[in-house]
């Protein structure tokens, strides 16, 4: 009986996870990861989309101006079939390379110049679905090397990926598509071509370029609606690929708005420098107003130099224990008048005047401090 042996190979799943700390992506993207994405040029962006408006533009000006891209191939010919006879005429040598290449730098001067506005017109086009698509954007760090790309295991992920699979798939179904319309539209013009030689040149050179053109415009607009396949997906996938963990949104969270436990703390500590201050005033108040026990509000009138008294410190609870204690310790007086302590309690903050609503309810209780002074 034989032995069969196994070869065990031992890889990590954690090759295959999705980055980011914190356990899986659940979190929409917050604003400013989108923002500081969209600095770094990380945008839902279709190239597809941007080829098929380029292709549309271009064969839909080579439909308007037929007739202007017939005559420029004509004289492109025509350039050719004077040229040549003429320098074999009147050189010596006849027709050298230096000759060969003069004729061809005219000749595609010609063509380039004849190309130029419908590419020109092709490349706005595209600069114009793509500022439709993420807005104006400028960024150069996608150009910057990073060396996480040539990680082995990166590039294996990078492969093996959805994105990948996709861009397969895109890229057959291009291929796919522009063979069959190519082939539809010679098959439908099949009669035309056999002719060709038998009509005049110019006729020719029209029915080639309708040819040319009709078969264009219809691969492109079977482009364009990869291409918006193509932008929904980019879409869906940066959604995606935006979400955070919750730990991730924590984090971010304290690193722009500040850890919630040390703003926390720093609040308390503000509050209590508060609390300091406002005891330390206690001992210039004419008066204590309480509820009795749950609420205490310190009242002072100087008439030489405010315009109507001022409450100096209030507190309730443990804070209005303290502000009774202290005016005990310094010999000012406490009178319990319950409606009094909550209104001024519940509208007048520390430093502010009382209004003039609760002028009669606090000067009769200024006037009996007072009348024992």
């Amino acid at each position: 009986m034989m032995e069969e042996k196994m070869l065990v190979l031992s890889y990590d799943l954690q090759w295959f996870a999705k980055d980011g700390p914190g356990g899986e992506k659940t979190e929409p993207a917050t604003s400013k990861k989108l923002k500081d994405a969209r600095e770094e040029g990380k945008v839902a962006k279709s190239q597809e989309l941007n080829s098929a408006a380029m292709l549309i533009a271009l064969f839909m000006s080579l439909r308007i101006f037929v007739s202007y891209v017939g005559n420029g191939f004509i004289g492109v010919f025509h350039l050719f079939y004077t040229m040549i006879p003429d320098i074999i005429s009147t050189q010596r040598d006849g027709m050298t390379v230096q000759s060969a290449e003069g004729v061809l730098t005219q000749g595609y001067l010609q063509l380039l110049r004849l190309a130029a506005p419908f590419l020109i017109a092709g490349f706005v086009v595209a600069i114009v679905i793509s500022i439709v698509q993420v807005g104006w954007q400028v960024s150069t760090k996608p150009l910057q090397p990073k060396l996480d790309k040539f990680n082995p295991v990166n590039g294996f992920k990078r492969i093996f990926s959805k994105d990948s699979l996709f861009n397969l798939f895109v890229s057959i179904l291009k291929i796919v598509l522009i063979f069959y319309v190519a082939y539809t539209c010679v098959r439908d013009q099949a009669n035309n071509l056999f002719i060709l030689y038998e009509i005049p040149l110019n006729q020719a050179i029209s029915l080639i370029g309708e040819i040319i053109i009709d078969t264009g415009l219809r691969i492109s607009l079977c482009y364009l609606i990869v291409g918006l396949a193509d932008y929904i997906y980019q879409r869906i996938r940066f959604n995606e690929d935006m979400k955070m963990t919750k730990q991730e949104v924590k984090d971010e969270y304290k690193n722009t708005e500040g850890d919630p436990q040390i703003k926390g703390q720093q609040r308390q500590r503000m509050r209590e420098a508060s609390q300091r201050r406002m005891m330390q005033d206690v001992p210039k108040a004419d008066v204590i107003i309480t509820n009795p026990t749950h609420i205490a509000v310190a009242i002072r009138y100087d008439a030489e130099v405010e315009n109507a008294p001022t409450v100096l410190a209030k507190g309730e609870d443990y804070l209005a224990q303290k502000i009774r204690e202290t005016a005990k310790e310094n010999g000012v007086e406490i009178i319990e008048n319950k409606p009094l302590a909550r209104a001024l309690y519940a509208t007048v903050e520390v430093g502010e005047q009382i209004p003039p609503e609760l002028y009669q309810a606090v000067a009769e209780i200024l006037a009996v401090v007072y009348s024992k002074r």
